[in-house]
């Protein structure tokens, strides 16, 4: 159920509009003749033909957070033009770095959003605003936000960014501080549960298609050539499994779905010992999130967001596939590639730019309707009305009876597990 500040009163300058009553199941699959189960049901996104906030007086402010990603700036640039010139707001603020530029106390003053500012935006990666990891006090929060008279505030971020979202919603509403917290769901990983796909996602594949057809290039121009790619997905291998469909240069990808072992008859290792005598050269994906437990158990660290700090996979297995070829006394060449940063810091591509787009002016829809303590989600190719604490009690996992991994092992050739 989504929260609405109060009574709708003011009329919507669009002349057309959702109805409110509209739902989309979470799941659309139904087996014909047997009884049906009942599940999620999430509001339609879209405009509403009456707002509970009055353009004329309205303030807005918008905040991005945690890593970069493909369309961020997009997502600002789109947020200012709904709001701006469709919906007549005046007032558009952006808060710096993340969360910690809701805290004076860090002297970061806001950015007043213009159409002179946000004019290009889109056309570079990474974010106008800045961005950071890491909480702020929620109470010191609010107060800014009342002093400002914000009436909206745009989340765009990760899981930590939108659960800081209902932090700050809750303690607005113990002060009775009818404020609109929306937020826009940025992962480069696409793995936020009811979005089937996140912004920046296709972008970063393409551009690691990039990258793979280089290590391709490397690996097959020399004799037993190795090359492996370290690719984002901290707990889901949905980028590693997309560029390795789309690429079909691929022979191995390793993802954190799946575990793997490196020894033994059915092991990673020996996999790739035939692979290397029958072709010569070998192209290695792995996600960032694939076998943690190989690296042993230590110390676990966090970052300032609370997300576990993982250890390099990719070095250790161009370390553990060194060692091993030089046992085996086979002469591999090894190439390393690790593109995080180039991916994620760069512009969104053409889709990518639309779906920003998309999310963008329907979080603005929902903020002018009144609606708070929501993200906007992405199912069965509509935009939806998430509640916070629906979409941050899950996470998002490629499903290994699904397409994408059964498309990623007829790419590859690979065995489904080396066990």
């Amino acid at each position: 159920m989504i929260t609405t500040l109060g009574e709708a009163r003011f009329k919507s300058p669009l002349n057309y509009a959702v109805n409110d009553r509209l739902r989309i199941p979470a799941s659309i699959k139904v087996v014909p003749g047997e009884s049906h189960v009942e599940n999620l049901m999430f509001e339609l996104a879209g405009p509403r033909s009456t707002l509970f906030f009055d353009p004329q007086v309205t303030k807005a402010a918008i905040v991005t957070c945690g890593g970069l990603c493909p369309g961020m700036n997009n997502v600002i640039r789109s947020l200012f033009l709904e709001l701006h010139f469709i919906y007549g707001v005046k007032e558009i603020i952006g808060f710096r770095y993340g969360y910690i530029g809701l805290d004076p106390a860090c002297g970061f003053e806001p950015l007043v959003l213009t159409q002179n500012l946000i004019d290009d935006i889109h056309r570079e990666g990474g974010t106008i605003l800045g961005t950071s990891r890491g909480p702020v006090n929620i109470r010191t929060a609010v107060d800014n936000l009342i002093k400002r008279r914000i009436n909206i505030l745009f989340t765009i971020g990760g899981e930590g960014t939108q659960k800081g979202g209902a932090d700050l919603l809750r303690e607005a509403q113990k002060r009775n501080y009818p404020l609109a917290v929306v937020g826009i769901p940025k992962t480069i990983d696409n793995d936020v549960p009811f979005v089937s796909r996140t912004f920046g996602y296709l972008t970063a594949v393409e551009e690691a298609c990039r990258v793979i057809d280089k290590a391709h290039v490397e690996s097959k121009s020399v004799q037993y050539g190795v090359s492996v790619v370290k690719l984002m997905g901290r707990n889901a291998g949905f980028i590693a499994i997309g560029a390795t469909v789309a690429s079909q240069d691929v022979n191995f990808v390793l993802i954190p779905e799946v575990a793997f072992s490196l020894g033994g008859e059915k092991g990673f290792l020996q996999a790739l010992k035939s692979r290397m005598i029958e072709r010569k050269h070998a192209v290695i994906v792995v996600a960032e999130g694939a076998g943690q437990y190989l690296l042993g158990s230590g110390e676990t660290k966090q970052d300032a967001s609370g997300n576990k700090i993982l250890k390099d996979i990719g070095v250790f297995m161009r370390e553990q596939i060194e060692s091993y070829f030089k046992t085996e006394d086979i002469p591999i060449i090894m190439r390393y590639f690790d593109p995080s940063y180039s991916i994620r810091s760069c512009a969104a591509d053409a889709e990518d730019s639309i779906l920003c787009d998309l999310y963008a002016r329907n979080a603005v829809h929902a903020a002018m309707a009144g609606k708070t303590g929501l993200v906007i989600g992405y199912l069965h190719d509509a935009f939806i009305h998430v509640p916070i604490d629906i979409l941050t009690q899950k996470a998002r996992q490629v499903d290994l009876n699904g397409w994408e991994w059964k498309a990623a092992l007829a790419a590859t050739g690979q065995p489904e597990i080396f066990i």
